[in-house]
Order: structure tokens, then C-alpha cells, then sequence
């Protein structure tokens, strides 16, 4: 199959999963992994729900499988993080990801380059630090969810050491850049209550993806520039 058929086919597969966003104008942008474009197909993903709080126009191009080391055809169709993240000025820009990154590209074991590459011990630089700062000279606000646990998951397993200490540097990154926000969803999301999760045990229900939606909409609201 052509790549361009492929490409098509992926575009088409990800509309009729709801992942692909139906808005094309706003002044907030949502981008990541399928955490954030997750019930998008109910209009009640993350987005959905931030726009409904703050009573704003949001454009969500999260998408299924995205990550930050993703190429060619990838690329092409979304899922590459940081090209999601297109040109114009964005009040907000709500961010999250890595998990894909560590699951494709090291199997969630021996990922220590994986996540130096996104950004080092220091919080100072890599991948996320260069995207964030990216969102900010178009003029953003810049708001990063991190992950919640998912214990009955059987996805990513053996992943979570690597994103604690992946969300570790990107909130000691929140506290070296004025204008970055970092929120823990674990803060949010309780684990032991299945009614917040899909019925795969890893993404968030309806219900899920609102607490979450409510969760940033809050520290947006009190952020306001």
C-alpha cells in the first residue's frame, strides 16, 4: 500500500475513533497522546470539557499514539507532539505525552536516553523544554498534564519509573520558566475508582476525562493572564 493510501486510511480510522478534531479555530490548543483526545468522539474529551468550564473556543489535536520521536508518515497524520502544536498566537496550550515514547522506543525498560533526549535531569533542556518554549513565543500560556495511575492497566507495564522521573524534571521545569504550569493528574484522578476509566482499564471514561477537563480549566482560571 502507497504511503499516501496509508496515510488516508489512518486519517479516516482516526475520524471514526473521534481523534480527530472537528474544531479548526480558537484561542486554546490542546496537544498530546490519547489520554487527551480520549471521548472525543462524545465531544467530552479533555478539550471538550475545558471549553465548556472556561466558556472558550479550544481546538484539541491530540491524537492516538502520539509521541515526540515520531517521523515521517507519523508525522504526517498527527503524531508527532510537537508538530501539532501549529503557528498563530494561543492564549493556552495544554500539553501532555512520553508514555508513547517510552512504550515504542524502549519497551518502558533501560529508558534513561529516551527520557534524557526529552528533557534532561536539570528540567533545563531536550524535547519538551524546546516544545514548551515553542508555545510561548507564539505568545501561550503553557499547561502540562501529567499522567495518573492506571493499576489495572495491562498497558505499560514496568513504564512508571520512567515517567515519575520524567514528570519529576518537567516540574522542576515549571519552576525554572515563568508562564509553564505543571499539574499531576495523580493529584485529581483517583485509581481505585474504575467509574473514571475506559473500558480498558488505561483511559479515562467520561467521567474520567472530566474530572481532568475541571482539574485544568481550574488552574487556567487562576493563571488568567
Amino acid at each position: 500500500m502507497h504511503l499516501c493510501a496509508i496515510a488516508l486510511f489512518t486519517l479516516i480510522f482516526l475520524a471514526s475513533c473521534g481523534l480527530v478534531p472537528k474544531k479548526q479555530g480558537g484561542d486554546i490548543l490542546v496537544i498530546g497522546d490519547s489520554v487527551m483526545a480520549w471521548n472525543g468522539f462524545a465531544g467530552a474529551d479533555i478539550g471538550d470539557v475545558i471549553a465548556a468550564e472556561l466558556d472558550r473556543d479550544v481546538v484539541n489535536r491530540a491524537a492516538l499514539g502520539a509521541r515526540f520521536q515520531a517521523g515521517g508518515a507519523a508525522t504526517l497524520i498527527g503524531l508527532n507532539i510537537p508538530a501539532q502544536l501549529s503557528s498563530g498566537r494561543w492564549t493556552w496550550v495544554v500539553m501532555n505525552g512520553g508514555a508513547n515514547d517510552l512504550g515504542g522506543s524502549c519497551g518502558c525498560t533501560r529508558c534513561d536516553g529516551v527520557v534524557d533526549a526529552l528533557i534532561s535531569a536539570d528540567g533545563k533542556v531536550g524535547q519538551i523544554p524546546n516544545l514548551i518554549a515553542r508555545a510561548q513565543s507564539q505568545g501561550a500560556q503553557v499547561l502540562w498534564m501529567g499522567y495518573y495511575q492506571a493499576p489495572k492497566s495491562t498497558s505499560f507495564k514496568g513504564c512508571r519509573p520512567a515517567l515519575v522521573e520524567l514528570e519529576r524534571r518537567i516540574a522542576l521545569h515549571a519552576g525554572l520558566r515563568a508562564g509553564f504550569y505543571f499539574l499531576d493528574a495523580e493529584d485529581a484522578f483517583d485509581p481505585t475508582d474504575d467509574t473514571l476509566f475506559a473500558s480498558d482499564l488505561t483511559h479515562p471514561s467520561q467521567k474520567g476525562s472530566a474530572v481532568l477537563g475541571r482539574f485544568l480549566a481550574k488552574k487556567m482560571s487562576e493563571s488568567a493572564l
